[in-house]
């Protein structure tokens, strides 16, 4: 691992001795630090310079503060916290935590892929008491996924975060939503939650912690997606899927309950997250043996399991459409695996609306491409992207790049022209001149890299690709083969029903008609 900063350890000396860093995330870096006051080991987190610089102190102590009141036997309490300041430069940031000997949930899946169901309840139990715990307290967690959740050596489970949880995700600023850093992960978030409702309540950790069983018993989450749309879309226009479908053995009971965590409006939730947990263990099974885990591939649905196609209603596509009005739902996709895969360091990045040089009647294709090319670089490691809403308010604006990117807090920013070009003999092209420029603390911005696409435009999707991998070339970015895989995704095969997603898209923000059969076309199309 590497060894913490110089600059870091001396500031941090009088109190703690940092030995190493334990591994990256997308919001931190956390080191094993021995606190030399009370003469224990534990986990110091800092957070990233450009989330800190947003963030600022005074919301982060505040936040940190009332967290720490949390004193549960499966939480994972704030023990201390505090800021460095350096004249011109962001704040530094950090809390310690107690250092926990053991594994991440999320270690385990990638060992067991699926869980006994008596061991998957067992978390789920001991997770919902610690939330329940912490909404009778006035706290909501808004960020409870398998990276959150640790197991120590004696099987305990922990609730991690909920301190950096609350900072980034509490009410009363809505800086750091206008700015992207929403807290918040899309495979477990809730859609009210994804569609940026402050109002959030317990029904929010309801369903992420629904979401998390799901995943412990069927080996996947319950909703994929090529793109953070696509996965919303399911998510509003599906019903909640069946664990049985692909683990038969789980019991029926167990499955309604996930099911109803999994709804997509929150009245039909449990209101609580301990009626969710009474629900589960009354449905647990009373034989101590282990259910068996079924791969997903080529198992067959339990009786009456099969998840039927339904239409969608026109409240459900009004809600879809709300949750796609300026790519609210496009959070930076933040993999925090919390084991130095982001060796290098997060970096912070807005890609701008790409400015239209076609037909003004193309503006939404213009708009949707841009957010495809966003979309893939939000699922890259390492690499925290801007949300789109916020980069929207910068289309065809005045500002400097260099005022944009210090408004965003942002280091690099990917800018383009593109055209829709219509040949008379009814061909049709995709043209689109990308540029990634950097843009340093002091000093002029300056393009890194720039490069012009010309191709059929049966061929978008391998375009928008080779863009977005282009930029994580230049940024010094090393993917694995699963990541690189994703960002070649092609999300659909049939470019009229992307055509109509991206038009449905574009009526959500406000450009050309607002056409409901076209929209119910779309969604029930864009697969």
């Amino acid at each position: 691992m590497v060894d913490p900063p110089d600059a870091l350890r001396d500031a941090l000396s009088p109190r703690y001795r940092l030995d190493r860093e334990l591994g990256r995330g997308g919001m931190a870096t956390v080191y094993l630090a021995q606190d030399l006051r009370h003469d224990r080991p534990v986990a110091l987190k800092v957070l990233h310079p450009e989330l800190a610089a947003t963030m600022g102190p005074d919301r982060f102590q505040r936040e940190i503060r009332l967290a720490a009141r949390l004193q549960h036997p499966h939480i994972l309490t704030v023990h201390d916290s505090g800021e460095i300041t350096t004249p011109g430069r962001p704040p530094v940031l950090w809390f310690t935590m107690p250092y926990v000997e053991g594994e991440s949930l999320r270690d385990r899946l990638r060992r067991e892929r699926q869980l006994p169901v008596e061991d998957a309840l067992r978390i789920g139990r001991e997770a919902a008491q610690a939330l329940q715990y912490a909404h009778e307290h006035g706290v909501i967690h808004r960020d409870i996924k398998p990276e959150n959740l640790l197991l120590t050596k004696d099987g305990n489970t922990l609730v991690a975060d909920f301190g950096i949880a609350r900072a980034l995700g509490g009410e009363g600023d809505s800086r750091l939503t206008e700015t992207g850093l929403s807290v918040g992960t899309p495979a477990y978030m809730s859609p009210e939650q994804a569609a940026g409702d402050r109002g959030l309540d317990a029904r929010t950790d309801v369903y992420s912690l629904g979401a998390v069983l799901y995943e412990l018993l069927a080996g996947e989450p319950p909703y994929t997606g090529a793109t953070s749309q696509a996965l919303i879309v399911k998510r509003l226009t599906e019903p909640a899927p069946s664990v049985r479908t692909v683990r038969g053995s789980v019991p029926e009971a167990v499955d309604a309950a996930i099911r109803k965590a999994l709804a997509p409006v929150a009245a039909d939730r449990f209101s609580t997250v301990a009626q969710f947990s009474q629900s589960l263990q009354a449905a647990a099974p009373v034989a101590t043996g282990v259910a068996a885990a079924v791969p997903p591939a080529g198992a067959a649905p339990a009786t009456g399991t099969t998840r039927v196609p339904r239409r969608i209603p026109l409240a459900a596509l009004t809600l879809v459409l709300g949750l796609l009005i300026g790519l609210g739902v496009l959070f930076a996709w933040r993999r925090s695996s919390g084991h130095g895969d982001d060796a290098a360091g997060s970096r912070f990045l807005a890609v701008l609306p790409f400015e239209n040089v076609g037909d003004a009647s193309d503006e939404y294709f213009a708009d949707g491409i841009s957010d495809a090319v966003r979309g893939k670089l939000s699922g890259v490691p390492g690499l925290q992207v801007i949300a789109g809403r916020s980069s929207a308010e910068y289309k065809k604006t005045d500002k400097s790049l260099a005022q944009i990117a210090r408004d965003l807090g942002v280091s690099y920013l990917v800018v383009a022209k593109i055209r829709w070009a219509k040949g008379t003999d009814g061909t049709s092209r995709v043209q689109v001149s990308p540029e990634l420029v950097h843009v340093p603390p002091s000093g002029a911005p300056t393009v890194k890299w720039q490069q012009s696409f010309d191709a059929a435009m049966t061929d978008v999707f391998r375009v928008q690709a080779d863009v977005a991998g282009r930029v994580v070339q230049e940024l010094g970015i090393a993917l694995a083969d699963s990541a690189r895989r994703e960002l070649a995704d092609r999300p659909t095969r049939n470019l009229d029903a992307y055509d109509l997603y991206l038009r449905a898209e574009g009526a959500a923000l406000g450009q050309g008609r607002n056409d409901p059969a076209s929209l119910r076309e779309a969604i029930a199309l864009y697969q």
